[in-house]
């Protein structure tokens, strides 16, 4: 595929050096060469991003030594990686000031929401109907999951916050709100890919009569 295919451009650069000093003063740059303080809003935004790629990387670790071999195994792993690069394509994005934004620069597309979206629908099919609110348990790949969610959903609090002072993109917003929805939806379709009951929250178990 030439570069003139390519929706985005491929990586350009070289890191040759992993420290440079220049961050020694709490300040760091974005893509357009702004310097801002690394507790900034919009540092603190892609940071994250970059925080639920690890975690999604670890998740992906689990699922491949826990789950049973077969279509979906395979299915799921592949999901996992295309969301760890549209993390990234994300904080790319995120990292640029929108007058310095180059067309065919990685960013989210609606593709990718429907894409997702249609992800959900595939497992959803095979749950069973909510009865109760649902606690992290079960097995490894579903707490994974659960702490995927809840970094996912801080993301999007984030990622809110910005938009009330910085232009951002809206469907980066659009996107992590159905990612952390398909996490949770992940979370329980791993238990029953591993024949695990569900862990529901029961109320009383958290009184001092239980």
């Amino acid at each position: 595929m030439s570069s003139d295919e390519k929706t985005f451009n491929d990586p350009k650069l070289a890191i040759n050096k992993v420290y440079t000093k220049t961050g020694d003063k709490g300040k760091t740059s974005l893509v357009g060469g702004q310097r801002v303080a690394k507790n900034s809003a919009r540092i603190e935004t892609y940071g994250t991003v970059d925080e639920l790629g690890a975690f999604v990387g670890s998740l992906a670790v689990s699922v491949a030594r826990d789950l049973p071999d077969g279509d979906d195994k395979t299915w799921f792993a592949g999901v996992l990686l295309r969301i760890q690069h549209q993390l990234f394509n994300l904080g790319s994005i995120l990292a640029t000031l929108p007058q310095d934004i180059h067309p065919k620069q990685p960013r989210i597309l609606p593709a990718d929401i429907e894409r997702l979206e249609k992800d959900i629908d595939r497992c959803n099919e095979a749950l069973p109907p909510l009865r109760s609110f649902v606690l992290a348990g079960g097995s490894r790949a579903n707490t994974d999951l659960h702490i995927c969610r809840t970094v996912c959903r801080r993301l999007e609090r984030l990622l809110v916050a910005l938009t009330t002072d910085e232009e951002v993109d809206k469907d980066a917003v659009s996107y992590i709100n159905r990612l952390s929805d398909a996490f949770f939806v992940w979370s329980r379709w791993v238990n029953v890919l591993l024949d695990q009951p569900e862990v529901l929250w029961q109320p009383n178990l958290g009184t001092g009569d239980s």
